[in-house]
């Protein structure tokens, strides 16, 4: 257990900062399941984007370094708030596949929260 408390944070970490860095580079012709992406705002996408890579570091950093460890619990709880945003509007278009992969990674992200976190 205690190897998947280490494991967990950096594997979400990745991917993430990878989704995050995609936000940025919306390409053409994505597949018909990530299509949603070109209806957001510039904005909302950028906005996105940008807390995906910050929670990403978030979730890395503190524990390679271990400098303010309690920042990979910050982190953590602000990618449940970002999934939860996610799912409520995915919610909103009708889309069901997009909503189960939200409920997937929304309990893997407070997997990395301790216990008694107060969340």
């Amino acid at each position: 257990m205690n190897v998947l408390l280490w494991v967990l944070p950096i594997v979400l970490g990745v991917y993430f900062g990878f989704v995050g860095v995609k936000r940025f580079t919306v390409p053409p012709g994505l597949p018909a399941p990530m299509a949603w992406m070109y209806e957001l705002s510039p904005g909302l996408n950028y906005l996105s984007g940008m807390v995906e890579i910050l929670a990403a570091l978030g979730l890395i950093l503190p524990r390679l370094d271990r400098i303010q460890p309690r920042l990979t619990h910050q982190a953590a709880l602000g990618l449940v708030l970002v999934m939860l945003g996610a799912a409520a509007w995915h919610e909103g278009r009708g889309e069901t596949a997009s909503i189960l992969l939200t409920s997937v990674l929304w309990p893997s992200s407070q997997d990395s929260l301790p216990t008694g976190a107060g969340v």
